[in-house]
């Protein structure tokens, strides 16, 4: 166990600054099952800002939109399109939590601060992290209401259906050539996080593309995060065509967990999301490589739903299309049986999957 002052209790919630935060609300509401609960806009005295809060079981989205052409947040939207910018951490102590990563090093957004209303009040506190993305801390213990004061409930009369997403498994920041063992160690130095798992090119390669991997997490392994950067390869890598349509170092893809991949994946589909597409030859190879598979093999091939195990078990994970018209943000749902690694059996397949995707693009 480490000796850092404050616990992470898991992920709070993670916010997107979007150029259409209302249009974005109804496609993560229709096409991921995601339920819109809370608003805060020019109706509730916010005059820079819309932001839409969508929940699905623990799992919480703030989508926020600038309104005015010299705010702040227009800065993030040329430079990286619509993108993550804060992972917020729940902390039980949100004041020890920004206090101890600033004396490690951190550089500080904002410091420690309370807002209120009738349902009580919440502590707040942000640090930088890798490119223009951040970390807030939110100690919630003394709140009882929806999301955050100055939130109103948010009603709209289409039915959510949600499809069996459970909380995030882990997010993923893409770092430019030389930077992840940099941000991997300040994660250690910082947060007191440990080194959970660690790929190389030499494990992870396609005929023309390769990653590098670290994965940091906290002492509960609530927060896990994959630390990516590029590999010489013959060609561009997926990895570097998402620093350079985002303008350098962020959030590349958030992993949703679910109890069913095969009812949420037939759900989301039925709903519309795109998924990389994996060659029926996989299939063929899969009740070898992973022969305790209970899943119908034919259900996963028609789903395109990958199958990678350890010495813990196995998993099923699949991989969306980047959501915007920038190649850049996705999403990963994942299913754990027993399995805690993140697929390396499965990247092989899954990079010449995307490698087809670039190639597309004009971008391989």
């Amino acid at each position: 166990m480490s000796n850092v002052p404050f616990t992470i209790m898991g992920t709070d919630y993670v916010q997107l600054i979007v150029g259409n935060a209302k249009q974005a609300a109804h496609y993560y509401q229709t096409q991921f099952g995601f339920d819109p609960v809370a608003y805060q806009g020019l109706e509730t005295g916010d005059r820079e800002k819309a932001s839409y809060v969508l929940v699905q079981n623990k799992i919480r989205l703030v989508l926020t939109t600038p309104y005015l052409a010299s705010s702040d947040l227009n800065e993030h939207l040329r430079l990286h399109g619509d993108g993550v910018k804060d992972v917020a951490f729940w902390v039980d102590d949100a004041e020890a939590a920004w206090k101890y990563t600033t004396e490690q090093g951190a550089t500080s957004v904002r410091e420690p601060f309370v807002i209120s209303d009738d349902d009580g009040e919440v502590k707040l506190a942000s640090i930088h992290t890798y490119g223009d993305t951040i970390h807030t801390f939110v100690q919630r213990d003394n709140y009882k209401g929806l999301f955050l004061p100055g939130f109103i409930p948010f009603e709209t009369r289409v039915q959510t259906k949600p499809v069996g997403l459970n909380f995030i498994d882990h997010f993923v920041g893409n770092q430019p050539e030389n930077q992840m063992t940099k941000i991997a160690e300040w994660y250690e130095r910082v947060f007191g996080f440990t080194r959970f798992w660690t790929v190389d090119d030499k494990d992870i390669s396609t005929e023309y593309s390769a990653l590098r991997s670290i994965v940091v997490t906290n002492d509960n392994q609530r927060i896990k995060m994959p630390i990516n950067r590029p590999a010489v390869g013959l060609k561009k890598s997926q990895i570097q065509e998402f620093v350079e349509y985002y303008s350098g170092p962020g959030v590349q893809h958030i992993a949703f967990d679910t109890n069913d991949i095969v009812q949420t994946v037939t759900q989301l589909r039925d709903n519309g999301v795109v998924f990389l597409d994996v060659p029926a030859e996989y299939y063929d190879e899969l009740p070898k490589r992973v022969p305790e598979v209970e899943e119908n093999i034919d259900d996963l091939g028609q789903l395109g739903i990958l199958v990678d195990k350890d010495e813990f078990g196995y998993m099923l994970q699949i991989f969306t299309m980047p959501v915007q018209d920038r190649p850049t943000l996705f999403y990963e749902i994942i299913q754990r049986k027993g399995a805690k690694g993140f697929g390396k059996g499965n990247f092989k397949a899954l990079f010449e999957s995307i490698e087809r995707a670039q190639a597309r693009r004009g971008n391989l």
